[in-house]
């Protein structure tokens, strides 16, 4: 063991501070040394060279070094007995990097943990949604038209517009191939299929997703911050019933009818290029898309919207009710709920076309 001893300047302040740590630094300590800063010579210290004094100090034990401070007397004594704390508080126990296992562990265990309260936030969300309102236990009508005007109504025009766009693309894509065989009309067929079986709903879910997923995340964990869940709670009632039953209703009400409308605004993109551009009547085109509609494409559409409106709103409430920490949280879980939508949106997507295409074919 060895002792590294340093003389202090005559005034510690934010410049002499930072000197100071780098005279410590080339002192060079280790493992088992001792860092002794003799203050004999020190008149004066302000808070910039206390700051530094800290940093110095907690240097010195990451190094698991000792640290000492001698012959403080005067104004510069009582200012050290004030950062005592902070000059002893020890670096902490460095902890062992976790093996493979161990990793694995965790994550098993922080998925498992919030797979049961997304289980436990579906199940009261189905009986205050659901089961409640035939059992006299109340339900937010005000609200829940409140919410229908939120998420349906003001979002019809994003949601045209981002069908009619991806029906336009989609018919000035697929013309370019089919034009080479002289098909092109099927270009009709083609929209309208597309767009019942899959586009419509999934486009509109997207939207919805990053509109009003989103805002339920925000809104809720907004609150949570906030500490209104918890003054809700404290007075008796039940989050569910008030945040999240209406907002559920809500939507899986208007999806349904956004969809249709994003199917109509996806077949009028297409209409448009197929009648100004490839130069079909109207009348023929519309013969096209209407012969090539069936009903069983328009009902598996709107299945899917159904899920994906229950997905939508119950990742942005689970999101939202588990927020930890301040306005950072918030803007973590609002881009997390967003994500998770997306996510199961294409998964269950992905599992109707296993059930339609390889079970019910």
């Amino acid at each position: 063991m060895s002792e590294k001893r340093i003389q202090c300047p005559p005034t510690l302040d934010e410049d002499s501070g930072r000197g100071l740590f780098q005279a410590c630094r080339a002192g060079g300590v280790g493992a088992g040394d001792a860092l002794v800063l003799d203050f004999a010579d020190t008149q004066a210290m302000d808070a910039r060279g206390g700051a530094w004094l800290v940093e110095i100090a907690g240097w010195a034990r990451a190094r698991d070094a000792a640290f000492h401070c001698e012959h403080q007397r005067g104004d510069v004594g009582e200012f050290l007995s004030l950062i005592a704390p902070g000059l002893a508080a020890s670096a902490g126990v460095r902890r062992a990097r976790a093996g493979i296992l161990e990793r694995i562990g965790d994550v098993a265990w922080r998925f498992c943990a919030e797979t049961r309260e997304m289980l436990n936030l579906v199940v009261d969300a189905v009986y205050w949604t659901v089961l409640a309102p035939f059992e006299g236990r109340g339900f937010r009508w005000g609200w829940f038209v409140d919410e229908m005007h939120e998420m349906g109504v003001r979002a019809v025009q994003i949601n045209l517009l981002m069908n009619f766009l991806l029906g336009l693309t989609i018919a000035m894509l697929s013309a370019a191939q089919l034009r080479t065989l002289g098909l092109d009309i099927y270009v009709a067929n083609l929209v309208i299929i597309g767009f019942a079986r899959e586009l419509a709903a999934i486009m509109t879910a997207v939207v919805v997703a990053a509109r009003t997923g989103a805002a339920i995340a925000a809104e809720l964990s907004t609150m949570k911050v906030q500490e209104e869940i918890d003054a809700l709670r404290g007075m008796g009632l039940k989050v569910p019933q008030f945040l999240v039953a209406p907002k559920l209703l809500a939507l899986v009400i208007v999806m349904p009818c956004l969809t249709i409308l994003g199917l109509l605004a996806g077949i009028a993109g297409g209409t448009l290029w197929g009648t100004l551009v490839l130069g079909y009547r109207l009348d023929l085109w519309v013969n096209q898309t209407l012969g090539a509609a069936a009903y069983d494409d328009l009902a598996q559409g709107l299945l899917k919207s159904l899920f994906f409106a229950v997905v939508i709103v119950l990742v942005g409430c689970h999101n939202g009710l588990r927020v930890e920490g301040g306005s950072r949280g918030v803007g973590l879980m609002t881009t997390r709920a967003v994500v998770m939508d997306v996510f199961f949106i294409i998964v269950i997507d992905m599992a109707f076309a296993g059930i339609f295409y390889y079970v019910l074919d």
